[in-house]
């Protein structure tokens, strides 16, 4: 008789490594594992052959970088996303792609059931499973650290139990935090970032030069964009994920994107968290000074209005709702017509706009400009202003008796 199958998430840390273990012995799963290749780099080496080792009945590993930056990363940073002001949502924009890959798996195979190795504290939890549920509403989703039959509550049962089951631990020195990675962003959490009063050690950064050690000499780049949508930097077009790494490159060798900020969690904690996004640092910024020179006044203030509530339901796992989709239908509206260049000065960690250019531009000199001008009657603000000063006028002669 055949067994169940369960599609799991699998990363070949020590937590998915055990979960699929555990998952075979103790709940009596056929495991098949997903691996999303969403720019961990060397973190992917030799999983496939891990997995298999562990008791994997098939290993899936699928190159997403691509569809992660085009469908993904491009639509949010169309939004001018940031959640509560500094985070670019590195994490929170790969898990909604994981886990529909996840469901396409299980359809594939036949599988009723997924599963993940997010505890019951954090975001991830939530952003899976509101995922899962809106593709596939009758799935079963298994989420180890929620069940009354794991016991598996700390690092050292997790090794001992791994240790009984042959399962291979690399053996390097445990890291005082835990890591996200991806094309976007590396996320740093716990440990001695639980202290929002410890600074993180130098040691601790992957991508990014410290500002203080970064060229004394400033880049100078270009990126162009089409409607919203960067696709050259210095007139070379490069694919979405080719971009995005290119960025990576040069904002990390200038020290650009660090963020150390302590963000709200949707399940209600406040988290510290220190990221490294330097190519998504870069974009914001650039994407924003095409914005100012094509953009409508009120088209723009109306998105920027908007833009916390997108990125609070990104945050929170609801990619795939209706109101975010709602709302990315206005924002790409928006973004009809943004297209132009943005000129950049990447120096010690600060990304400096010195110019912008659009042939679509609403900047118009003759007008805006200082000197004498035959374009803007400067008489008509006086009744401009005497309009809009009606209703504080009244106001002060009812204040004043």
């Amino acid at each position: 008789m055949s067994r169940e199958k369960v599609v799991l998430a699998y990363s070949g840390g020590l937590d998915t490594s055990v979960i699929l273990k555990w998952l075979q012995e103790e709940m009596g799963y056929d495991v098949i594992c997903f691996v999303a290749d969403v720019g961990q780099g060397e973190e992917l080496d030799g999983l496939e052959e891990k997995a298999m080792s562990t008791g994997a009945t098939r290993v899936y590993i699928e190159d997403l970088k691509e569809e992660f930056v085009r469908d993904y990363v491009f639509p949010a940073f169309r939004a001018d996303v940031a959640y509560e002001g500094l985070y670019l949502l590195g994490t929170a924009l790969a898990r909604p792609l994981i886990a529909k890959k996840l469901i396409d798996i299980a359809r594939e195979e036949g599988a009723r059931a997924v599963a993940h190795g997010a505890t019951g504290k954090g975001n991830d939890q939530v952003r899976f499973e509101l995922t899962f549920f809106s593709l596939e509403p009758d799935i079963k989703v298994i989420s180890p650290w929620k069940m009354d039959e794991w016991k598996l509550r700390s690092r050292e049962r997790m090794i001992d139990y791994a240790k009984a089951h042959g399962i291979k631990i690399p053996v390097t020195k445990k890291k005082p935090y835990s890591m996200d990675r991806n094309i976007l962003h590396i996320s740093y959490e716990g440990g001695i970032l639980e202290d929002p009063w410890q600074a993180p050690d130098e040691d601790m950064f992957i991508l990014t030069t410290s500002p203080e050690k970064a060229p004394e000499r400033p880049t100078d780049i270009v990126v162009t964009f089409t409607d919203g949508n960067p696709i050259a930097i210095n007139n070379k077009e490069l694919s979405p994920a080719e971009l995005l790494a290119e960025l990576n490159t040069l904002g990390a060798r200038n020290g650009i994107g660090r963020v150390d900020i302590v963000e709200n969690r949707y399940v209600g904690m406040k988290s510290r968290g220190v990221y490294e996004t330097p190519g998504g640092t870069i974009l914001k910024v650039a994407h924003r000074a095409v914005e100012q020179v094509t953009m409508d006044r009120e088209v723009m203030h109306l998105r920027d209005e908007l833009m916390p509530r997108y990125a609070s339901l990104v945050y929170n796992g609801y990619w795939f709702a209706p109101e975010r989709l709602a709302l990315q239908a206005l924002i790409d509206e928006s973004q009809k017509g943004v297209d132009g260049d943005v000129r950049i000065r990447l120096y010690k960690g600060n990304c400096i706009v010195t110019g912008r250019r659009s042939p679509v531009s609403l900047y118009n000199q003759e007008i805006a400009t200082f000197s004498e001008d035959e374009v803007y009657n400067q008489k008509d603000a006086t009744g401009f202003i005497r309009l809009n000063a009606l209703r504080l006028r009244l106001r002060a002669v009812r204040k004043n008796g």
